[in-house]
């Protein structure tokens, strides 16, 4: 969590000109759709055991939304259909984890940042209800594994799509940007003087109340920010949204504080 001192030396790092630490990690070619970013088809290959049955390309016109990569199910060898296949329907076993799959895939839903998170929590708990280690707790030893990594595959990207930031970072990855920790001289001087004035009327407030204004002006502040990176990820528009992203980070920092504060109070 950064302290009004650590806010200072970004200002200051930030006024002297320090280059901006950016940090690629190229995993791909950049997707996007209507012709605003590039289009390219990405072979996914599913290495799980012997189970595999074909490998095909995925192609997206958003960010890795869909796949038709067809496998076998490890146990009858009947065809599961697309992937990812979390059970067979044949003989009911549970299936290992798919590489490539993104957690889109995973939890079925459209592969955009204003997601329904309400559709989302409906397919969360039918999945976990299905792959629960407890429901194989009875079956081999092969299949209980399969079952528990299911399950925290499913954990893992329910908690990533839930909240905006995380939904946001994961949505940059998928297309080789990452924004790391440290890179925060990359915030220009205007705004770190905007956040060390709330950190420092947060650290200055006195009742609840001044409190409470603070977390509801950041509150109002996040949905701005989430309405702009929504829009810049339409657009395609990477580079404008992993800024946007930074400063979201920032924002998302200060409602935590602000959390922590009220619960002084009490």
């Amino acid at each position: 969590m950064l302290s009004l001192s650590s806010l200072r030396s970004l200002l200051t790092a930030s006024r002297q000109c320090f280059p901006q630490a950016v940090t690629y990690a190229v995993q791909c070619k950049s997707i996007s759709s209507q012709g605003h970013g590039r289009l390219s088809n990405v072979n996914v290959r599913l290495k799980e055991r012997d189970h595999v049955h074909k490998t095909a390309a995925v192609t997206s016109s958003r960010i890795y939304c869909t796949s038709h990569v067809i496998v076998s199910c490890w146990n009858c060898q009947q065809p599961l259909g697309k992937a990812p296949a979390f059970l067979c329907m044949s003989c009911k076993a549970v299936q290992p984890l798919h590489e490539g799959t993104s957690y889109f895939q995973i939890l079925d839903c459209d592969c955009t940042f204003a997601l329904d998170t309400h559709k989302l929590q409906k397919r969360y708990l039918q999945l976990q209800r299905s792959l629960h280690p407890d429901n194989f707790s009875q079956k081999s030893v092969r299949e209980q594994e399969y079952s528990a990594n299911q399950s925290a595959l499913v954990n893992k990207a329910y908690k990533t799509l839930l909240k905006p930031l995380s939904r946001g970072l994961y949505m940059l990855e998928l297309e080789g940007i990452y924004i790391q920790e440290g890179t925060d001289s990359e915030a220009d001087a205007e705004f770190l003087m905007e956040l060390m004035e709330i950190n420092e009327a947060l650290d200055e407030a006195q009742t609840p109340e001044e409190a409470d204004k603070i977390g509801q002006n950041t509150k109002a502040k996040l949905t701005d920010l989430t309405e702009q990176i929504d829009a810049a990820l339409r657009k395609g528009e990477l580079q404008a949204a992993k800024a946007l992203l930074v400063q979201m980070k920032y924002f998302a920092n200060i409602e935590e504080k602000v959390k922590e504060k009220l619960s002084d109070f009490m």
